[in-house]
C-alpha cells in the first residue's frame, strides 16, 4: 500500500507566510541553502551549536548603501559627498574590519581601546591616516589622550563628537594641535519613550552659543560636522522625517554663523532583515534623506552639506547565522511542547533574552516534514533561557521530530551578539561558546571555509575561574 502524502509540510507553511525563497535563503533537496552554502554539509563537518561569518555579504551591503545614496546624489543634483563609516561596537572582530576596509569604509569608534583596535590595523597597513575617524562616546581622559596622539600622528580626519559642553575641557588638557570636532544634537525620542530627550547629545538651543563662546576664536578646534541619531533607527515613518527636518534646520543654523562647518552626521539604524515577512524599501529611504537634506537646505541658502552614514549592524548582521540540533523534546502541558537545542540563548544570543530582539529561524532540513507549534529552550536553568515567538507570530513553528535528527538556525545574528554575550570569558551556567567558522567566496565563486575558534573547553574555563 503506498504511503500517504504528508499534509502540511514545513516546506509549504514557510512559502505561504513568507516571500520565498529571498535573501539569500532557498532550499534543495528538503535543504535550507544561505547564499549558495550548503548548511547541512557545515553541521556534518563542524557540528552543532556552530557559530558563522559569511564574509562577502558585509561588502555586498556597503556597496548597497553607497550604490543608492550615489544615485540620490545624481538624482538630486546634490552638491555634497557621501563617506560610510562602519560602526566598531557592531562587531570588532578583525575579520570583519579587514573586510569592512577592503571595502574602503570609514570608521566610528565608542572608547579609547577602539582607537588601539585601529593602530593596529595602521600598523598593519590596512587603515591610512587621510581616513575619517569619528570618535563618538563619552571623552573620558585616556579617550582624549590617545586621539590627541593620533591628531599629533597625522590622522588628518578624526573628529571627536562633543557628547557635552564639558568635552572641551577634557579636549583642551590634551590637544597640542588643531582638532576637528563635531556636535552631536540630542533627538527627540518617540512617543511613549521613558524619557523625552535622548541622553546622548547636547540641547539644540545652544549649540551657536557654545560655537561662538568656545570654538569660534580658538585655535585648538575646528567644527567641522554636526551629528546626530536617531534612536529608532532609519524609518518611513512621520517620527523619523519630522526629526531629520528638525535637526537639519540646526545644522543650518550652525552653518550660518560656522564657515568651515560642511558635513552632517545622520548616525546609523538602518534596518536588517530580521524576518522574511517584511520588506525595506532601502532606495526609497535613502532618496528621501537626500531629497530632505538639500530641499532645507536650499530653502535656507546654505550649501548643501557632505553626509556620513555609521552603519554597524546594517553592515554586519546579515553575515552572521547559528546553527543548533534539537537534542529532545519535552511536553509540559496539552498545548506546550517544547524542543531542547544543544546551546543556550542567552550564552549565543543575548539578545533575544534582553531585549527580545527576533532573528529569522527557520529548519535546516525536514522541509518535507510536517510542522507543529513548539517553545525552543536553552540547557541552563534559567526560565528565561527560551525562544517561543517570531516577528510575525506569537508562535514558533518547526518540522516534527522523527528518526532523522533535526537541526534549526538564527540567521542574520552578525551585529552585537559575541560581545554582548562575553566571547571567550565565562558563560552562564558555564555553557561553552560555540566553534565560530568563517566562510569566504573565492573569484571562482568556490566557498573557503576556516576556523576561527574552537568550541570553548573546560580548560579555558576553569583557568579564568582561577581553578
Amino acid at each position: 500500500m503506498a504511503a500517504l502524502p504528508v499534509k502540511n509540510k514545513y516546506i509549504d507553511l514557510i512559502n505561504q507566510t513568507f516571500y520565498f525563497p529571498r535573501h539569500g535563503f532557498e532550499v534543495r533537496n528538503n535543504n535550507l541553502f544561505f547564499h549558495d552554502i550548503n548548511l547541512m554539509e557545515v553541521i556534518q563537518e563542524y557540528g552543532t551549536p556552530l557559530k558563522f561569518t559569511y564574509l562577502p555579504k558585509i561588502g555586498s551591503q556597503i556597496n548597497k548603501a553607497r550604490t543608492l545614496f550615489d544615485q540620490a546624489i545624481e538624482k538630486y543634483d546634490y552638491k555634497g559627498n557621501y563617506n560610510y563609516c562602519y560602526c566598531t561596537k557592531s562587531s570588532h572582530f578583525s575579520f570583519v574590519l579587514n573586510e569592512v576596509l577592503k571595502n574602503n569604509a570609514d570608521i566610528e569608534t565608542s572608547s579609547a581601546f577602539d582607537l588601539d583596535l585601529i593602530q593596529n590595523l595602521h600598523e598593519q597597513g590596512r587603515f591610512g591616516k587621510e581616513k575619517y575617524i569619528i570618535c563618538n562616546g563619552y571623552k573620558t581622559e585616556q579617550y582624549a589622550k590617545k586621539m590627541a596622539a593620533f591628531v599629533s600622528n597625522g590622522f588628518e580626519n578624526l573628529i571627536c563628537v562633543m557628547d557635552n559642553p564639558e568635552e572641551l575641557d577634557v579636549l583642551e588638557k590634551h590637544m597640542k594641535g588643531p582638532v576637528k570636532l563635531g556636535m552631536r544634537i540630542a533627538t527627540e525620542e518617540e512617543p511613549g519613550f521613558l524619557v523625552y530627550t535622548s541622553r546622548l547629545g547636547m540641547s539644540y538651543k545652544g549649540v551657536v552659543d557654545l560655537y561662538n563662546q568656545r570654538i569660534k576664536n580658538n585655535p585648538a578646534f575646528s567644527l567641522k560636522m554636526m551629528h546626530f541619531f536617531v534612536n529608532s533607527g532609519i524609518k518611513d515613518t512621520t517620527y523619523y522625517w519630522s526629526e531629520l527636518t528638525r535637526l537639519v534646520n540646526v545644522y543650518c543654523d550652525l552653518k550660518e554663523v560656522c564657515e568651515e562647518l560642511d558635513t552632517i552626521d545622520i548616525g546609523g539604524g538602518m534596518p536588517i532583515y530580521t524576518s522574511l515577512g517584511v520588506e525595506h524599501d532601502y532606495p526609497y529611504m535613502i532618496d528621501q534623506i537626500v531629497y530632505y537634506i538639500k530641499t532645507i537646505c536650499e530653502s535656507r541658502a546654505v550649501p548643501e552639506p557632505n553626509i556620513i552614514t555609521e552603519f554597524g549592524s546594517f553592515t554586519v548582521g546579515e553575515s552572521g547565522g547559528i546553527l543548533y540540533s534539537i537534542i529532545g523534546q519535552k511536553q509540559q502541558n496539552d498545548k506546550e511542547l517544547w524542543y531542547m537545542i544543544d546551546s543556550s540563548f542567552i550564552t549565543t544570543l543575548p539578545d533575544t533574552w534582553g531585549i527580545g530582539q527576533k532573528f529569522i529561524l527557520l529548519a535546516i532540513n525536514n522541509w518535507d516534514k510536517e510542522f507543529q507549534r513548539i517553545n525552543l529552550g536553552g540547557l541552563t536553568c534559567d526560565s528565561q533561557d527560551f525562544y517561543n515567538s517570531d516577528t510575525h507570530t506569537n508562535q514558533v513553528f518547526l518540522p516534527k521530530l522523527n528518526d532523522e535528527p533535526l537541526y534549526m538556525g538564527f540567521f542574520h545574528t552578525g551585529a552585537y551578539q559575541e560581545s554582548l554575550g562575553g566571547y571567550g570569558g565565562i558563560q552562564h551556567c558555564l555553557v561553552p561558546a560555540p566553534k565560530h567558522v568563517i566562510i569566504d567566496k573565492k573569484e571562482d565563486g568556490s566557498l573557503i571555509y576556516q576556523v576561527f575558534a574552537q568550541e570553548q573547553d573546560s580548560d579555558t574555563m576553569m583557568k579564568i575561574l582561577g581553578y
